[in-house]
């Protein structure tokens, strides 16, 4: 069982920039991936970012320029550089660990949430 724990969410106006973190604890084995998922209010989860266990980032085409994604793997923490936000950036957001483990296969954790709101 793995423990993600996602923090730094807040109110921050457009323009403006703010860093997720997740802090993964727990069964931290065969990890190949760790990203960022959000979800707005009547939307489906959506992909923002992902990192690979060799450093390959991926992002979504909307956040693509703006948001950076890093890892520190002595730390077990994912980060989220988010940089001239909108307001269409409004969501809660969702770190997410990819482990792939040889009796149980693959499988997905997930954090609880962290809320930004890009208001003015």
């Amino acid at each position: 069982q793995v423990k993600l724990v996602e923090s730094g969410g807040g109110l921050v106006q457009p323009g403006g920039s703010l860093r997720l973190s997740c802090a993964a604890s727990g069964s931290i084995f065969g990890v190949t991936a760790m990203g960022w998922y959000r979800q707005a209010p009547g939307r489906e989860r959506e992909l923002v970012a992902t990192i690979t266990s060799g450093d390959k980032t991926n992002y979504s085409d909307s956040v693509k320029g703006r948001f950076t994604i890093s890892r520190d793997n002595a730390k077990n923490t994912v980060y989220l550089q988010m940089n001239s936000l909108k307001v269409e950036d409004t969501a809660v957001y969702y770190c997410n660990v990819d482990r792939c483990l040889p009796i149980t296969g693959c499988l997905r954790d997930w954090g609880q949430g962290t809320q930004l709101t890009v208001s003015s």
